[in-house]
């Protein structure tokens, strides 16, 4: 049967008044973003984990901000339109509203959105949106990433959409209620003002708009560039053949129950001008934060899409060609209220976005790319022993990483997550002024890059010391230490992540990758790496010299140049960075590799942990050449968690291989 096609509308606006306003209103949220750097209180919004929109009086998204988070950007449509639904008749001008509620389109309860209706006279025609994400929100741990929680309770303040103010009178109370809730409410009070005041910017300018250009023309303008975005994306697909792709990725394990991997199933359907995701099957939602809901859910299949097609603007024309069924309501891909949903970001989000890539790097082979790194967050707080009142710090830390190998290049080295390519670094100096927290290294792990024809970027990995920190626990959320980013067609996966703390000494213990409420002293050290990128294509067929390369610059260890690549290095100067392959024996080890690899992710996977556990193997050994996964910190082999693992091994790397 043939599919219908939409067909493309004719525009009312002229070209050049159309092209003028789609880039005023986006210079409108850029502006509102420039505001919010420049007043925040939070070092975390500071480090541009915030986003902005412009949304019609419907609450659909009509513009996105040029530097935006993308977890974001697909909840904001959702965030304004549950507004309107808490206040059908009651929007005024003058009222700014607030709404973090993660089960009526939000993501997390730290992510809190402030939303100001715009009026011409009497007439709303517009919402202003600033979301930014709190340091803390309350809950149980310091930074409100609390791996027990298994309802939201345990997490923080859940905030229904209400508002801050009513008709331009300030609601104090209302505001002191949120603020109160956080252990550091003097920066929550700054930033509700920061962020609210970022909403006046974007309602001036549009305002201004109205002035210059009549309202009809804006109101026009706002809806044809929503039509524009839909056309655009509808012919592309159009182009493309029709077809149904399917993969799966997966949590580490579901806490409390038997070890295994949890699995996120993601179905996408071509069908005509329209994308179709179906992500039924994914597993029921585990005992542990990393749940999503809906609201979360949806921006990552929008954004997991938007990576292929990055010259298209993003606005709610988008969504409207790109649909989704997330299954029934308790899946780890679309909780409902109350399962706690705070490590999302972690979770299923970042799950879900490389199993698009993935399957888009199917159809677009021009644009293919491994898995990437996994967004990751460290979290210190307690007591700041410095000031003699001893007030709460929150050192509050993500890392760069890899993202996964590409076509014709190799993956992006020290990158911001794919959940948000506009975040920033945090400065370390910022840190160290702020928090009792002295940053010990931060530096590219060497052999972090997934082998492949095209290497993995790197990662990060950063230590910490704690010099006068008091009453003072850790948490992290990762989730990547059993599902390993893993590489396509023939390459191989990164690293495991997780924490040390005190490595190296006699007290070293090795925290996992996903863990809260740990206690910690002064004089304490930790450490951890955030993983490369996957490798894309056979790292038999990677060309020697750019092994070579690798190895002088330190991005590859003559030993794993061996093991991974079969390329065989010797110093000659070393202190001079001077190497030379050896080629004789890098063809005979090749062919050693060609004739063995498949029999060695066949082997007893208890006898693989034994030789581990023995110090015979390494930890890249077991995930690069015989597709096991243990416990890292026990060397303890995890049965069904390699078997899944073996499954996909053989699905994107051995069953490429000639």
């Amino acid at each position: 049967m043939t599919a219908t096609l939409t067909p493309v509308r004719q525009r009312q606006l002229d070209p050049v008044t159309f092209e003028v306003l789609k880039n005023a209103f986006a210079t409108s949220v850029d502006l509102m973003s420039e505001q919010i750097l420049r007043t925040c209180y939070s070092f975390v919004i500071y480090a541009r984990d915030f986003s902005s929109a412009l949304c019609d009086a419907e609450g659909n998204t009509v513009a996105q901000g040029t530097g935006d988070i993308a977890v974001h950007v697909g909840t904001l449509h959702f965030q304004a339109k549950a507004v309107i639904e808490a206040f059908p008749g009651a929007i005024n001008p003058g009222d700014v509203f607030a709404i973090n509620d993660p089960y009526r389109g939000g993501t997390h309860m730290n992510d809190i959105s402030f939303i100001r209706p715009i009026f011409v006279g009497d007439e709303l025609i517009a919402f202003a949106q600033n979301k930014g994400h709190w340091a803390d929100l309350g809950g149980t741990v310091p930074g409100s990433f609390d791996v027990s929680a298994k309802d939201h309770f345990g997490e923080g303040l859940r905030i229904p959409a209400l508002k801050i103010w009513d008709r331009g009178v300030f609601r104090e109370d209302v505001a002191q209620l949120i603020v109160q809730n956080t252990r550091t409410p003097e920066i929550g009070l700054g930033d509700l003002h920061a962020q609210a005041e970022a909403t006046a910017v974007c309602e001036r300018e549009l305002l201004r708009l109205v002035q210059r250009y009549g309202k009809d023309t804006v109101l026009t303008a706002m809806a044809e560039v929503q039509d524009y975005v839909e056309d655009i994306v509808r012919a592309k697909v159009a182009a493309l053949p029709d077809g149904v792709w399917e993969t799966t990725d997966y949590l580490d394990s579901n806490p409390g129950h038997a070890e295994g991997l949890v699995p996120i199933r993601i179905r996408m359907t071509i069908d005509g001008d329209t994308i179709h995701y179906d992500l039924n099957g994914s597993a029921p939602a585990v005992d542990t934060f990393l749940n999503s809901g809906y609201g979360a859910t949806f921006s990552a299949l929008y954004a997991g899409t938007k990576t292929f097609f990055p010259e298209i603007p993003l606005n709610s024309g988008f969504y409207r060609a790109v649909l989704g069924d997330l299954g029934p309501e308790g899946t780890v891909v679309n909780a409902g209220w109350p399962v706690a949903v705070t490590g999302f970001c972690s979770g299923v989000y970042e799950k879900i976005m490389n199993g698009i890539v993935e399957i888009w790097s199917q159809i677009l082979p021009e644009r293919a790319m491994a898995c990437s790194f996994n967004l990751e967050y460290l979290l210190v707080g307690g007591r700041d022993g410095r000031s003699e009142d001893q007030p709460f710090f929150m050192w509050y830390d993500w890392m760069s990483g890899g993202w996964g190998g590409r076509r014709d290049k190799d993956g992006s080295s020290c990158t911001a997550p794919t959940f948000g390519p506009g975040l920033a670094t945090q400065s370390m100096e910022g840190q160290e002024r702020l928090t009792p927290v002295v940053t010990s290294w931060n530096r590219l792990v060497t052999d972090s890059g997934g082998p492949g024809r095209q290497r993995g970027g790197l990662g990060v990995e950063k230590g910490g010391l704690l010099t006068d920190a008091q009453k003072s626990v850790m948490s992290y959320c990762c989730d990547r230490a059993r599902s390993v980013t893993w590489g396509i067609e023939g390459g191989l996966p990164s690293i495991p992540q997780g924490v040390w703390l005190n490595k190296g000494t006699p007290d070293e213990r090795f925290l996992g990758a996903i863990f809260s409420n740990v206690a910690i002293t002064s004089g304490d050290s930790f450490t951890r790496p955030s993983a490369g990128g996957g490798g894309l294509g056979d790292p038999l067929e990677r060309d020697p010299a750019a092994v070579l390369e690798d190895v002088i610059d330190g991005y590859v260890s003559i030993e794993r140049a061996r093991k991974d690549y079969g390329v065989v290095v010797h110093p000659v100067r070393p202190e001079l960075d001077e190497y030379e392959i050896d080629a004789p024996a890098t063809a005979e080890v090749r062919e050693h590799i060609r004739t063995h690899r498949h029999e060695w992710i066949e082997q007893d996977p208890q006898s693989v942990a034994e030789r581990y556990r023995v110090g015979e193997l390494d930890e890249l050994d077991l995930v690069r050449q015989y597709a096991v996964i243990v416990d890292w910190g026990t060397g303890e082999l995890l049965p069904e968690t390699t078997a899944e693992f073996r499954r996909t091994y053989a699905r994107r790397a051995s069953s490429h291989w000639a």
